[in-house]
């Protein structure tokens, strides 16, 4: 296989990818990203495993546990694509602090994701991305020039007061 830029590969097939994972996703699911990577190839779409993150991460899909533990994607029942925040949303920040390079996020247990990909969907040209775990979230500003004005811009987007 023709080895691509990454980025230029997700731009070309996102579209088809993304239809396709949606449907997949609301048909029957899938357990692993590997069972995905099987059906799109079914459909004559080969992409990678990190293509996959990224387009499940843009669909909101949720991995979930059943009671017998096993794994599954699932999308989202009310998807997030709000440009205001919900209060609910504000109340699970606990905290927003940067130093020269980075802004971390720290949020109730669980909600970092939940956060992270409400800044992924805005498309805020002062964030470059997001990464988050349980409970914290480090965003990545466009430049580290302005960290000040992008942390002041999360700050007032969450409706956090507290200083640093």
């Amino acid at each position: 296989m023709e080895k691509r830029d990454s980025t230029l590969y997700f731009q070309e097939e996102k579209p088809s990818v993304l239809e396709t994972l949606r449907g997949i996703l609301a048909k029957k699911g899938a357990g692993t990203q590997a069972e995905l990577r099987d059906e799109l190839e079914k459909v004559g779409l080969e992409v990678t495993q990190s293509t996959i993150s990224r387009v499940l991460r843009k669909l909101g899909a949720v991995k979930s546990f059943a009671e017998n533990g096993a794994t599954s994607y699932q999308l989202p029942l009310n998807p997030l694509v709000t440009t205001s925040v919900d209060s609910s949303i504000t109340d699970l920040i606990l905290d927003i602090k940067s130093n020269e390079n980075l802004i971390v996020i720290h949020t109730s247990p669980g909600s970092a994701s939940l956060i992270a990909r409400h800044l992924d969907r805005l498309s805020s040209k002062e964030v470059l991305g997001t990464l988050a775990g349980d409970d914290t979230v480090f965003v990545a500003p466009s430049s580290i020039r302005n960290i000040t004005g992008v942390t002041t811009f999360l700050r007032r987007l969450f409706g956090f007061t507290k200083e640093n």
